[in-house]
């Protein structure tokens, strides 16, 4: 996979661009997961779920014998914009124990709710891994 970065834009903070991927490999993708746990309880702050959501992911691709490097695609539905920004530091620490240093394409979508009443948080994945 090759980061997509044109040498005149500004590098972006969490996130790329674009990847391009041109190789033989195997597809995965995943359904969006949302922040509640295994026994479907939910934290009540939003970074408590960003980072319970992005272990399920870390899960889900550990099954199909993948990681955080191999995720070319991250869209993010989130409840609420001033919670997402208030929880930015340990949205970070979330991040950085599960993906790392791995900064994959990312859209974040503002919206009204989620199927369940309690999620703050939904985040569905792409992704690859070459042959």
């Amino acid at each position: 996979m090759r980061i997509l970065q044109p040498a005149d834009w500004s590098k972006p903070r969490g996130f790329s661009h674009g990847v391009v991927v041109d190789a033989p490999g195997r597809w995965i993708v995943l359904a969006g997961q949302t922040g509640g746990d295994e026994k479907g309880d939910y934290s009540p702050d939003m970074a408590g779920q960003v980072g319970t959501a992005l272990k399920r992911i870390m899960r889900l691709l550990a099954e199909a014998n993948a990681g955080p490097e191999h995720i070319v695609r991250l869209t993010w539905y989130l409840t609420s914009r001033g919670e997402y920004e208030a929880a930015g530091s340990g949205i970070g620490a979330a991040w950085r124990e599960t993906m790392a240093r791995n900064f994959p394409p990312s859209t974040l979508l503002y919206i009204d709710g989620l199927v369940d009443a309690r999620a703050k948080v939904e985040i569905e994945v792409t992704a690859f891994v070459p042959a």
